[in-house]
């Protein structure tokens, strides 16, 4: 039977897991930490959690520095904190995206490789085969005779 989640879709739905929610993360990542049996899914999901561990204190940083300016309101230190904030978010959007990129493209490079390295180990089990036959052929002739 086909497995219906390859290790590669696995490894995506933990890191979208891990941009959406640490909660979800926390589901996700930590089933994936506990009850895989895949190292490689193991390791994946452990970076996944270090990033989000990283956001997520970037985040809180961000949300200290807003309450401590709402006290006293200045108009430069709001433009500051916006700036940080979005800044924050496309790093984030950019990190995230790009390994989940990283990683369906090299699962296809590794279906490809897979690919060729079996078509080539078909085509070398054919010459042999070849090259048998010709062995057997004399030598049924010689047991003839």
């Amino acid at each position: 039977m086909k497995e219906v989640w390859t290790k590669s879709w696995k490894k995506v739905l933990v890191w979208v897991c891990g941009y959406f929610s640490i909660i979800a993360f926390a589901i996700a990542g930590g089933y994936a930490i506990v009850k895989s049996e895949d190292e490689e899914l193991r390791r994946s999901a452990k970076q996944c959690f270090i990033v989000t561990l990283i956001f997520l204190a970037a985040d809180a940083l961000v949300s200290i520095l807003s309450g401590i300016q709402r006290f006293t309101y200045n108009t430069g230190y709001a433009t500051f904190l916006n700036w940080v904030d979005f800044l924050l978010i496309i790093a984030k959007i950019a990190v995230y995206a790009t390994v989940i990129i990283m990683t369906l493209v090299g699962a296809k490079m590794e279906t490809t490789v897979r690919a060729a390295v079996e078509e080539e180990q078909k085509k070398s089990e054919e010459a042999k085969a070849a090259k048998a036959e010709p062995a057997k052929i004399e030598s049924a002739k010689k047991e003839d005779k």
